[in-house]
């Protein structure tokens, strides 16, 4: 597999994104991104097996988050993030496969789906629709938005995504969760994001958006493949049925019984629903995006 070599790029404004790169030099390029809220880290073991599989594996922290730049006026529109993901593509060359999970997959759809289109080879939405299920959305921006203050220790921490993810056994070690929280002058642990990244906004319209989202999904050429967990909050049945008729050409792998963040719940299961689908078309270039 070899070193994992951080790196950075420049955000569309200036802002440093941290990343990752890991695996054969001249292995086909894929880029892994996160869920918002998440951080490049939450990747570890899926790119790992991607590098072990000889591919290029860039892992980056979006903007706002884990070790990149926060947006200097505080403003996380989804054009910010696509914008960001242009360049990120521009830089490496060529046309990766992306895996975007929630927020990573939103923005890959807009950054490829949306003039000036980015080059890809194939994406993978990680648990994301361009109509997903308003509810869920709003469950996993209020756990953010009630938690953004800060916790007084790791263990309290992990009390809270105890209580969030109840499904999921409690790790016997923090050291995954300092990875996500930084300790602040005042001794408290803060989450690896800028809270204005969560900040309710007067002007955002979810039907446009999602009317947004899916005409950008149609206009992406290259192949798609959807993995949604079966429990999941955020891609309801509904939302699935919404997707199929959008998008009747798309793969879609269901993991059993994982929630919204179907990697961490199983990442094996995970890995078997897209190591095929990405061998298959890693380095292909794309057909015509970009």
């Amino acid at each position: 597999m070899g070193m994992i070599e951080r790196i950075s790029f420049r955000g569309h404004d200036g802002i440093s994104l941290a990343a990752d790169v890991r695996g054969a030099l001249d292995g086909a390029p894929v880029i892994l991104l996160h869920g918002g809220g998440q951080t490049r880290w939450a990747w570890g073991a899926t790119a790992d097996a991607l590098a072990r599989k000889n591919f290029r594996v860039t892992t980056i922290d979006l903007r706002g988050h884990g070790e990149s730049e926060w947006s200097p006026d505080g403003l996380y529109m989804l054009d910010r993030f696509a914008d960001d993901l242009r360049g990120v593509i521009a830089e490496i060359g060529g046309a990766p496969v992306l895996v975007g999970a929630s927020l990573g997959g939103l923005t890959s759809i807009l950054a490829c789906g949306e003039a000036p289109q980015a080059s890809l080879s194939a994406l993978v939405l990680v648990d994301i629709v361009p109509r997903m299920e308003r509810g869920g959305g709003d469950h996993v921006v209020g756990f953010m938005r009630g938690t953004k203050d800060g916790f007084d220790s790791l263990e309290q921490a992990a009390d809270a995504i105890a209580g969030y993810l109840p499904h999921r056994p409690k790790p016997k070690s923090l050291d995954g969760l300092s990875k996500n929280l930084r300790q602040a002058d005042d001794g408290r642990f803060y989450w690896r994001w800028d809270p204005e990244f969560v900040r309710p906004r007067d002007n955002w319209d979810p039907e446009e958006t999602s009317r947004r989202l899916s005409a950008a999904a149609q206009a992406i050429e290259a192949p798609i493949l959807m993995v949604r967990g079966t429990k999941s909050e955020i891609v309801s049945e509904e939302a699935l049925r919404h997707f199929r008729e959008l998008l009747p050409q798309a793969e879609i792998a269901e993991i059993p019984e994982a929630r919204h963040m179907v990697a961490g719940d199983d990442n094996d299961a995970f890995l078997g629903s897209i190591t095929d689908f990405v061998a298959r078309n890693a380095g292909r270039g794309a057909s015509r995006n970009g």
